[in-house]
């Protein structure tokens, strides 16, 4: 099959003629209206399309052969990983626990630091919530563990910034919203609850897209978040308040969620490491349930080992939830061997090819570095880029409604009006739409087993452009923009489909110098092997600083 993308018609919509076509679609004439655009955008095409009689259920995803026999010691596992990497001036994991042990400062010190450090970025809309007394409180019993010569593993003292999609002590979880969330949470979402028993400092609620709902990162209620490299563009989304708290200083690993690319694209806007995991890889307990089927939950980081070593403390099957137990232990021995002898890289040029010349000239460099360790470049399929963005959107956005009908029946009018914009389009969508997508799912599934069997990961841009301009006009509310959400949506959603592993690492820079992504889709449960081919590229691009970042070091 032939590469082909239909181009995105739909007009770019801001202030009161957005107003205006959101009242029309929530109104009488909604569905006719809808109707006609979704089926001259290829909708009515989709709906056609043969599924070849997959189930609606998904596949079981693989075990590789090599899994271990037995269940890591999580702390020592981080401790493993966590390295200075290959550029020594970066603030890493790794690096505030030298820094500890050394005596050369406190948590405590660090934690005044980060509070410092929010005050002279206020301006960036990075968090929703931060209680200063809580964060000290967790620094002191930090330090006084160091004193005592205890520190429970290598995150003992480390900042570490949580989506406002998961549970955690003592804030509310308002997933972006004005009115989910009023009574602060009395139990730590499973992630949350793994990184605190290491020792993290958890230093506050990271802003989101409203309900996650849209990869742009502007908020109605608490303010678009701005990317530390020019606050004048965007830091995609949902996860933008923890990549942008990356990027910007404040801590070295944050925890985004991943339903099409919210950990991954604000990483890659942010010009940090982003991972999302096999899904069910990582407990979903505690986690807002927006979208049970693609959503995921996972870590953001400074540098590669800064990801590997959150993902080794959080990872892992979780009795809370069910979604989590079939999976073969974790495992990471692939991140210790630098030579890429053996490594087939699956490239589809066209595919490839499919982004501004500036991310394509990154990535391409990337690549040759990859083939000059030992990997190889190997043809794979086409991918059908129309089908794939209707089954995914006809599952997100459906499963997005559902969870989210309660407030809809009370009071659409509380969401902002790109909100309501999407969710009038998943109320559009049927059940046979529904289950045609989750058929679609299971032959997708299917189809990339068969591709992977010759290669071992699928390489692509993160996003086809660099972070696009802040629409200042359309602030507070937003603006509809499907030109700007296919760029950044185009090479992410198959992971999300499927459940395979993605990972998105800073692969170079273009002529603005702004932050070029290269995104590696995995086998099921094969992290190990992402986290290597990401920490390859990452020895290949030096790294810039953003024009707004703090240290904490010093």
């Amino acid at each position: 099959m032939a590469y082909k993308r239909d181009p995105v018609t739909a007009p770019r919509l801001r202030g009161m003629p957005l107003r205006l076509f959101v009242e029309t679609l929530e109104g009488p004439l909604g569905r006719s209206v809808l109707r006609k655009i979704l089926n001259d955008s290829g909708f009515g095409r989709f709906q056609k399309t043969s599924a070849d009689g997959a189930p609606p259920v998904q596949l079981k995803l693989p075990h590789p052969p090599n899994a271990p026999a037995s269940e890591p010691d999580r702390l020592k596992l981080a401790e493993q990983v966590a390295g200075e990497g290959p550029w020594p001036t970066q603030e890493t994991v790794a690096a505030f626990a030298r820094a500890y042990r050394k005596g050369e400062l406190t948590p405590v010190d660090v934690a005044r630091r980060v509070q410092e450090g929010m005050a002279k970025l206020k301006d960036l809309n990075l968090f929703v919530a931060s209680d200063p007394e809580d964060v000290r409180r967790q620094a002191e019993a930090s330090a006084r563990r160091f004193a005592e010569g205890r520190p429970l593993s290598v995150f003992d003292g480390v900042p570490v910034a949580v989506k406002d999609e998961l549970d955690q002590v003592p804030y509310p979880t308002t997933v972006g919203t004005s009115f989910v969330g009023k009574a602060p949470a009395t139990q730590d979402a499973t992630l949350v609850a793994r990184l605190r028993a290491a020792g993290a400092v958890l230093i506050g609620k990271a802003n989101m897209h409203e309900i996650g709902i849209n990869p742009i990162g502007i908020n109605p209620h608490y303010g678009a978040t701005r990317n530390p490299w020019n606050p004048s563009r965007i830091t995609g989304g949902s996860s933008s308040g923890s990549a942008a708290a990356v990027a910007s200083g404040l801590c070295p690993v944050s925890i985004g969620a991943d339903g099409g690319g919210s950990i991954r694209i604000p990483a890659a806007l942010c010009g940090v490491v982003g991972l999302k995991a096999t899904w069910g890889r990582i407990s979903e307990h505690g986690v807002y349930p927006l979208c049970w089927h693609v959503g995921h939950v996972g870590p953001i980081g400074r540098t590669v080992r800064d990801v590997a070593a959150a993902y080794a403390v959080i990872a892992g099957a979780d009795p809370l939830d069910p979604g989590s137990q079939a999976q073969p232990f974790v495992e990471l021995d692939a991140m210790a061997r630098a030579d890429l002898s053996g490594i087939r890289l699956g490239i589809h040029r066209p595919y490839f090819e499919d982004a501004d010349p500036d991310v394509v000239r990154a990535c391409d460099e990337a690549v040759r570095a990859l083939v000059a360790k030992g990997a190889t470049v190997v043809d794979v399929p086409a991918p059908d880029l129309n089908t794939i963005l209707w089954q995914h959107a006809v599952i997100i956005l459906t499963e997005m409604v559902t969870c989210m009908m309660p407030a809809i029946d009370e009071d659409i009018r509380r969401f902002g009006l790109d909100v309501r914009t999407n969710l009038a389009i998943g109320r559009y969508f049927s059940s046979s739409d529904y289950v045609h997508a989750l058929q679609h799912r299971h032959k997708l599934t299917r189809e990339l087993l068969a591709t992977m069997q010759n290669v071992d990961a699928i390489v692509t841009p993160t996003t086809a452009t660099t972070a696009p301009e802040m629409p200042e006009q359309a602030l507070p509310e937003g603006e509809s923009n499907l030109v700007m959400t296919d760029g950044l949506m185009r090479f992410i959603r198959p992971a999300n489909i499927t459940g395979f592993p993605g990972i998105a690492v800073p692969a170079g820079y273009d002529r603005q110098g702004l932050p070029v992504s290269l995104h590696f889709m995995g086998r099921p449960w094969e992290e190990g092997l992402l986290l290597r081919l990401a920490a390859a590229v990452e020895e290949a691009v030096p790294p810039r600083t953003p024009a707004r970042q703090v240290r904490l070091l010093g």
